[in-house]
């Protein structure tokens, strides 16, 4: 089933920094995570990846559940980490480290849209990015027809920001 944006409960504040990051973010070739703290928060919490830890990923090849007390504030939002390790390594690369489209399920990116929850452990890293998605099943399709889905992921960005901009959400 697919939501609106206005179902999606992210406040029009929010999208307009979505909007104008993403400009900046296209303009340098980038589709990592957005220039000013347009970050996928999920619904509810407000922290990067429902608090777990974007390293993790990388070293584990697993979805590991940060802490608050290993926590960084990047892009004005709370990431967590599971270890001090691992948060300095997030610290010093960010971008090596931040899911592409900002968190946004890269599935519904393919779609041309940004209005799936993601599962933090429904995840694939292909050619050293690491992409979330809604769930396990689509994840491994994502990754299996990656030729084509990254790039028409990739392709539908800048088109997503466009149509935000054009529903007034700026």
């Amino acid at each position: 089933m697919r939501m609106t944006l206005q179902e999606h409960g992210k406040p029009a504040a929010r999208l307009s920094v979505l909007v104008m990051a993403t400009a900046a973010c296209l303009s340098v070739g980038t589709v990592g995570v957005l220039a000013d703290g347009s970050v996928d928060t999920g619904y509810f919490g407000g922290v990067a990846i429902m608090g777990y830890d974007p390293v993790s990923y990388f070293t584990d090849g697993k979805a590991v559940k940060g802490s608050e007390k290993y926590s960084y504030d990047w892009l004005g939002t709370p990431w967590h980490f599971a270890t001090s390790e691992h948060r300095d390594m997030f610290m010093s690369e960010p971008l090596k480290f931040a899911p592409q489209f900002g968190g946004y399920c890269a599935g519904e990116v393919v779609n041309g849209s940004v209005t799936v929850n993601i599962d933090p452990k429904a995840f694939k890293i292909i050619d050293g990015k690491l992409y979330l998605v809604y769930d396990k099943a689509h994840a491994n399709d994502f990754a299996n027809h990656a030729d084509q889905t990254v790039a028409k992921a990739e392709g539908n960005w800048s088109k997503i920001v466009a149509g935000l901009k054009e529903d007034n959400f700026h």
